[in-house]
């Protein structure tokens, strides 16, 4: 929780929460924020003034859709699925709250495999959920699936992120059905940054074969739609009614629900971006590489891990000299002298590569 929190306080919040710390994304602002996993590039022109007609269309003095119903179904044409197999969410971050919700508490375990996206071990606890932490190898961050696979069946929830924030890696679809099949309860696969990622890497797939198996999506990231905060779960029709119990009346609000089915009915209009981000992703990682004191390692999201001695003086210098805003982690478990940057525009990026040159190299 943040500091300043008085003794008072503390006696009042519930157990769980007196030693939480909240969420923070770091931001600070600067001329170029690589900070947060947002798409640089922006949205399509077309798309962006299609999204604005839609929203003009919006009955303000009428509720939402409780359950997006418009959006449901186009997102499960898209996928794939039948519509009774998604449930929309105001972003991914409330589909895995009232998913540790529905399904967590003092006798649910949650294995979770760091270093990761903190807000899966925030909620975990948040709810008075066990926690139990497998960590990556240090040097690949991949995953050591054998440990997973081992605490997986003990738990009640299982959660896997791929690609990896903030590493950028993902988990083999052989090893999600092993944790599938070893889990007695639910297993989690947050597919966030998926559309950035090579072919043929999402577990959706195996769905199919295991009915204890969730995908989370977004349309914040290679969608442009961070601003409106819309996310989804694709998962069997029996566990997303507990969600639905769970979840906040009209939680998705009506103009980020006209926004979506637009974007939605348009994604192909976002693929010439999803592609220049991928191949400048590749290229900035390549060009890093090449400077004496930096590592970075290969990604399959919009972001990297880069290390180098006294990142957080690095990414101080950035900042201040440079207005160039990355996120530090280089204090994070797992994470010593690591910063994670996020893919820009062309341009963006030669501002970075031009100033980490005159920094560390």
């Amino acid at each position: 929780m943040r500091a300043g929190l008085s003794p008072e306080i503390r006696k009042q919040v519930r157990p769980s929460v007196e030693h939480l710390d909240a969420y923070d994304p770091g931001f600070v602002p600067a001329k170029i924020v690589l900070s947060a996993n947002e798409n640089t590039h922006g949205m399509p022109k077309a798309v962006h003034q299609k999204v604005m007609d839609a929203i003009t269309q919006v009955p303000t003095n009428r509720y939402p859709d409780p359950l997006a119903n418009k959006l449901r179904a186009a997102i499960a044409e898209w996928q794939g699925v039948k519509p009774e197999e998604v449930l929309v969410s105001n972003g991914g971050d409330e589909s895995l709250f009232n998913l540790v919700l529905a399904y967590g508490g003092a006798d649910h375990l949650t294995v979770n495999v760091s270093p990761t996206f903190s807000v899966y071990e925030l909620y975990a606890r948040m709810v008075e959920c066990p926690v139990v932490t497998i960590e990556r190898d240090p040097e690949t961050f991949d995953v050591e699936i054998d440990q997973v696979a081992q605490a997986a069946k003990d738990a009640s929830l299982v959660i896997l992120c791929s690609p990896n924030n903030p590493t950028g890696n993902t988990i083999r679809q052989a090893d999600v059905a092993r944790v599938c099949e070893a889990c007695t309860g639910l297993v989690l696969v947050d597919e966030a940054y998926i559309e950035f990622a090579d072919a043929g890497v999402s577990a959706q797939p195996l769905l199919e074969d295991y009915d204890n198996l969730i995908i989370l999506h977004t349309l914040s990231k290679a969608y442009c739609l961070a601003g409106g905060r819309v996310g989804y779960l694709l998962a069997n029709e029996q566990i997303l009614e507990a969600l639905e119990a769970v979840r906040q009346p009209y939680s998705v609000n009506a103009f980020s629900q006209a926004a979506a089915l637009t974007v939605v009915e348009n994604r192909e209009a976002f693929q010439p971006a999803i592609e220049d981000i991928k191949g400048e992703r590749d290229q900035l990682i390549e060009t890093l590489n090449d400077i004496e004191g930096i590592r970075t390692w290969p990604s399959q999201a919009n972001f990297f891990c880069l290390r180098t001695d006294q990142a957080h003086q690095v990414w101080e210098t950035l900042h201040d000299t440079y207005s160039i805003l990355v996120r530090d982690f280089s204090v994070a478990p797992g994470l010593q002298d690591c910063l994670r940057i996020s893919v820009g525009t062309h341009e963006e990026d030669e501002a970075l590569v031009a100033a980490l040159r005159e920094i560390v190299g």
